[in-house]
């Protein structure tokens, strides 16, 4: 298990607050996930499109608001930025089982809230990931993001089977109770943290004039294109969202309304086959040393795409829609956890601390920019097409999402570079050193 070889961390109290602060989230998110697409279904009663439309929704923030909050996360200390938007999630969620009770509850607000909480998201996000190198040596990095990944694993095991049962037991809206609550406790642990980031020191341009926002952005997204490691990650990324998400957006629908399967039945399975997650998660500290940390990539990116198409299959039947659901799943979550654990810590370990927020804030443009496209992709192929027929070619489309690993240097990267100019800009698709290779060589990456 991860932790038992770098057994440092658990001993590492501002960093068990924060892997506290994950778990716990994550968990409640878990709830929401599942709720939500059933309130809209099945008592607001929304169309495919309005359903793929929330997805939409809530990542459009990823799209506006990314870019100038890395350039400005890089500017202030991130621990009160995480809390703020913890606590305002939690506020927003809120809303929901307020306006059951007071039986006000609309699509409207459903889109309100995807949208406000996006815009946290993002700014948490962008932070979270900024912060991390803050606390944690470069050496243990990718053992950190390991033990992270064990507490996304744990939800996903817990968090659907909760779901599906609260659902079950009480209404909807009134599950979402769980996620607010979870947020507030993730603030609490994360306001705890003793340690304090170092103030960044503001930034001047050759002139010795403070630089602008727009030129920070600017540089930004100069590093990540100009980086033979970080743009194939960004290329393979986006794509796999893209299509993902197109997928995802309209699979409520499938599970929900034409195979109508119990939300206690299909929160079980999901909670069980995302054993996957843990299995990941054991396997990201061990296979970067084993096989190099560009072949973990490329390896756990070819896997995605067919767990996908899997999915897309589900048939009526319980037992074996069971089945398909576990595998699918399994495999997904599986390969999921170890490309974000390998790609997360190759990024963290070669960008230098004053363009950490920039470079998370340029990748969650490119990455989680492209799900709000999918989900209106998903909804309108969905509306013209069976809802079967527009799952298949969305997870088929997703084995496209490959190509940029297999034609970058990153797979036959064997050690993490050891300074961001060793990753420096080379040709857009220069072919990989042949004697490292022997891979046939993908994943919604929410990273």
């Amino acid at each position: 298990m991860i932790g038992i070889s770098k057994p440092t961390l658990w001993r590492h109290r501002d960093f068990v607050k924060i892997w506290s602060a994950a778990t716990v989230s994550i968990l409640g998110s878990q709830v929401t996930i599942i709720a939500v697409p059933f309130i809209a279904l099945t008592m607001l009663g929304a169309s495919v499109f309005q359903v793929s439309l929330l997805t939409a929704v809530e990542m459009l923030p990823f799209l506006l608001f990314t870019l100038p909050a890395g350039a400005w996360l890089d500017r202030v200390r991130r621990r009160p930025v995480l809390v703020a938007a913890d606590i305002g999630r939690g506020v927003v969620l809120m809303s929901i089982p307020v306006a059951y009770v007071l039986h006000t509850l609309t699509m409207g607000q459903l889109y309100v809230v995807a949208f406000v909480t996006g815009t946290l998201t993002a700014l948490f996000d962008v932070a979270d990931q900024s912060y991390l190198p803050a606390i944690l040596d470069r050496d243990d990095l990718v053992d950190g993001n390991a033990h992270l990944q064990v507490s996304y694993s744990v939800a996903q095991i817990g968090g659907p089977t909760l779901g599906g049962n609260l659902i079950a037991i009480i209404a909807a809206p009134i599950a979402i109770t769980v996620d607010a609550i979870s947020f507030f406790v993730s603030g609490g642990f994360i306001s705890s943290i003793r340690r304090r980031e170092e103030a960044p020191k503001r930034r001047l341009d050759e002139s010795g004039l403070p630089t602008s926002m727009r030129a920070e952005i600017a540089q930004g997204l100069e590093y990540v294109l100009g980086n033979r490691y970080l743009r194939p990650i960004a290329g393979c990324t986006g794509i796999s969202n893209l299509f993902a998400a197109a997928l995802f957006s309209v699979f409520p629908v499938l599970i929900w309304r034409d195979l109508r399967l119990p939300p206690a039945f299909f929160g079980t399975v999901m909670g069980v086959a995302s054993v996957g997650f843990l299995a990941g998660a054991a396997l990201s500290s061990r296979l970067p040393g084993a096989i190099g940390i560009g072949r973990t990539i490329a390896i756990s990116a070819s896997l995605g795409a067919p767990a996908f198409l899997l999915l897309t299959l589900t048939p009526a039947s319980l037992d074996l829609a069971a089945v398909t659901l576990f595998v699918g799943w399994f495999v997904a979550g599986m390969s999921q956890v170890i490309y974000n654990v390998a790609q997360i810590s190759l990024r963290q370990a070669i960008t230098p601390p004053e363009m950490q927020s920039r470079m998370n804030a340029t990748m969650r443009f490119i990455v989680w920019g492209t799900i709000p496209i999918g989900s209106l992709m998903g909804g309108a192929m969905a509306t013209i097409l069976p809802v079967r027929a527009a799952l298949i070619f969305a997870a088929l489309a997703s084995f496209a999402s490959a190509v940029p690993i297999l034609l970058s240097p990153l797979r036959s990267l064997r050690e993490m570079p050891a300074s961001s100019e060793d990753a420096a800009a080379v040709p857009v698709f220069e072919m990989p050193e042949p004697e490292m290779q022997g891979l046939q060589t993908e994943p919604q990456r929410a990273a």
